[in-house]
């Protein structure tokens, strides 16, 4: 029984290591867009700067490890996401306090 307990455990603990992890790429990838958005209002090329990022070999790795599919349908989303020009930290606010509301 114990080995049982020692393996569910085993489970568990791999398995929250994993979220965590997934949790870090996802920062990064929020990182990756607020700086995109400055660029843009800055320069004027952050569609292009996110877009060639996430076709990068560590754009794509990390959109993987961050548990998103690096499809052209994700990289468009993001472009758009960055020429409406709101922080992550903003968009995210604002989607948690719509939950909020409708709860």
């Amino acid at each position: 029984s114990s080995d049982v307990c020692s393996s569910d455990l085993t489970a568990v603990i791999n398995n929250d290591q994993g979220a965590r992890a997934q949790r870090l790429f996802a920062a990064v990838v929020l990182a990756a867009l607020d700086d995109a958005i400055a660029d843009d209002k800055k320069y004027g090329n952050g569609e292009e700067q996110i877009a060639r990022w996430a076709r990068s070999r560590d754009g794509r790795e990390v959109l993987m490890c961050a548990g998103i599919d690096p499809s052209e349908r994700c990289i468009n989303g993001m472009m758009d996401f960055v020429k409406k020009g709101i922080r992550t930290s903003v968009a995210l606010s604002r989607e948690e306090s719509e939950r909020q509301a409708a709860a």
